[in-house]
């Protein structure tokens, strides 16, 4: 493919800054409405922020809902996408195709309700409203504007039997169990799986996912005593224990007997040490989540002496839409976990 078309096909053609790298790392895009002939607009109806960037902006504002919608809409106004400086994640959005470039690639028709399958840190935006009708307190935001998909990018047509705003907030995490059905495929003969952030969207549809790959011991891992109730109400681990994943002895001594995948989808930085000490030798540890470090974690494994492989969770798995949503539609503890966070 020449350099030129491969431009197109990544976006680089919107990066406004710095010059060279590709819209995912870019620090300013150009989020134009008018599209090129390989590109998608979609008129945007709900953002849905990841959970380490919605949590970083509320306690970086005291919980202030007007200060965090402010903060929202000046990062997308100055940066021509949802890419916080912080946490450096986005998050997705659902919306409506509105023009389809000829030559685009990803069988969209004008009409077609979709959720973007890419972050949010790659996709161009504007938001026309102010997000005048978001209170700034929770990870959906409701808005109207307009996002650019490029001829790589990846969207889903959403399901007419699911609400939009819980396809929303399951696509949003859909990577994950998709990822944990693999690994464990992967590790052998009835693996034991150990969830961090397991009462969470995508740490309760990753216990499903491993359930379903034939996983043995399952043990979630939750911050407290409510989480702990809900996750066992829902039945989806075989254990259900509480530590604080930041602190590493904790987390070991409430998983006990080490285990063969470590699956982490806490919210918070610091959750690296505690998943590789939970983790027996030659076992693996998946990072899905955006406040992972990789020094820490590359680092402190070391330190440890720990014979573990360490990936960190890629949100495309192909078919990981698809999944997703299975496990929703056909697991009543997942709803029952789900529910409840979309309703708030």
């Amino acid at each position: 493919m020449a350099i030129d078309a491969l431009h197109r096909t990544l976006g680089v053609h919107r990066v406004l800054e710095p010059p060279g790298v590709l819209p995912q790392a870019a620090t300013r895009l150009d989020p134009d409405p008018r599209i090129g002939p390989d590109e998608v607009r979609i008129a945007v109806s709900r953002l849905n922020l990841d959970a380490a960037s919605f949590r970083q902006l509320s306690e970086a504002h005291g919980g202030d809902g007007d200060a965090v919608r402010a903060a929202v809409l000046g990062i997308v106004e100055s940066r021509g996408k949802m890419h916080n400086p912080v946490t450096g994640s986005g998050g997705m959005l659902v919306g409506v195709v509105e023009e389809v470039g000829p030559r685009s690639p990803l069988g969209l028709v004008p009409g077609d309700p979709v959720a973007t399958l890419v972050s949010l840190t790659l996709t161009p935006l504007r938001i026309t409203d102010g997000l005048a009708r978001w209170d700034g307190r929770g990870e959906q935001v409701p808005t109207s504007g307009t996002a650019i998909l490029f001829a790589r990018s990846i969207a889903a047509v959403l399901p007419d039997d699911v609400p939009q705003q819980v396809a929303l907030a399951v696509l949003d995490v859909c990577g994950a169990p998709a990822a944990t059905e693999r690994v464990v495929h992967r590790a052998g003969h009835r693996p034991s799986v150990a969830v961090l952030g397991a009462a969470g969207k995508s740490g309760c549809l990753s216990l499903a996912a491993a359930r379903d790959a034939r996983a043995g011991r399952l043990v979630g891992v939750v911050r407290d005593a409510t989480e702990a109730t809900a996750l066992r109400a829902a039945g989806l681990a075989d254990d259900v224990v509480v530590a604080d994943a930041t602190d590493p002895l904790a987390v070991a001594a409430a998983v006990g007997e080490p285990v063969d995948v470590t699956v982490v989808c806490v919210d918070v930085p610091g959750a690296e040490h505690g998943a590789v000490l939970a983790t027996a030798e030659g076992g693996t540890v998946v990072f899905f989540s955006m406040a992972t470090s990789f020094s820490a974690a590359a680092l402190g494994a070391e330190g440890m002496a720990a014979d573990v492989t360490m990936l960190v969770g890629n949100g495309y798995t192909p078919g990981h839409a698809a999944l997703a949503l299975d496990l929703y539609r056909r697991t009543p503890g997942v709803r029952a976990l789900i529910d409840p966070r979309v309703a708030r």
